[in-house]
């Protein structure tokens, strides 16, 4: 049996308490150690003044982000992320101060990845999201509920992935983007860094870096 791996959630936020389930969903399935657990969870770090209590979910607040350098022993997972904070990400991350070897990378159970899927540091992958031949996932990339990431797509590091994408094969989607709730991109389309596709869009077209695109083809 592989040794318990402690690790920190960061960021308070629902993605997070959604880390939190994949990470005790792992440790309850009958192989833990093929989704890299099992896993001890210390809690969460995050920058909420506002936080009410300390405790999520019964574990426990351990303090603002820069108690991540406080914090040894043990490795980190980034729940931050959302249509709101996505272009923050990568400066966050780079602001904790860890090196990349301090990142674990969790898929859920019910997830379908192929043996010839590259998966970065930090990523979590969640329920019944696929993930076919040869797609590559960049470092701290999100990828929610149901996805499906087809053959040879790339997604660049730091993007959140919403819900029911579907992103077709050789696409790619640049670093920092976010990609909302049900949203599809067309085979061999790129979408520029640093872009928010809309719920529900159609990606039929090259999207240039740090556009925001919605509707049905996108615009």
């Amino acid at each position: 049996m592989s040794s318990i791996k402690k690790i920190v959630i960061i960021g308070i936020g629902g993605t997070c308490l959604d880390i939190l389930d994949t990470i005790l969903d792992i440790n309850d399935s009958s192989n833990p150690e093929k989704w890299g657990g099992p896993f001890e969870c210390l809690g969460f770090i995050g920058d909420n003044q506002d936080f009410p209590d300390q405790h999520l979910m019964g574990f426990p607040y351990l303090g603002a982000l820069n108690k991540a350098q406080d914090l040894n022993d043990c490795c980190f997972i980034n729940g931050i992320g959302s249509p709101r904070s996505y272009k923050l990400k990568k400066k966050i991350i780079e602001n904790l101060g860890l090196p990349r070897e301090r990142f674990l990378s969790i898929a859920h159970p019910t997830a379908s990845v192929s043996r010839s899927a590259k998966i970065g540091s930090g990523v979590t992958i969640f329920q019944n999201v696929t993930l076919t031949s040869n797609a590559s996932v960049g470092d701290h990339v999100v990828v929610l509920p149901n996805t499906v990431i087809s053959h040879d797509a790339t997604i660049g590091a730091f993007s959140c992935v919403a819900g029911g994408v579907c992103i077709s094969g050789n696409a790619t989607i640049g670093e920092n983007c976010y990609l909302g709730t049900n949203c599809s991109v067309k085979d061999g389309v790129t979408v520029g860094s640093q872009s928010l596709v809309a719920m529900g869009a159609v990606v039929i077209d090259d999207i240039d870096p740090h556009s925001v695109v919605k509707g049905i083809p996108a615009r």
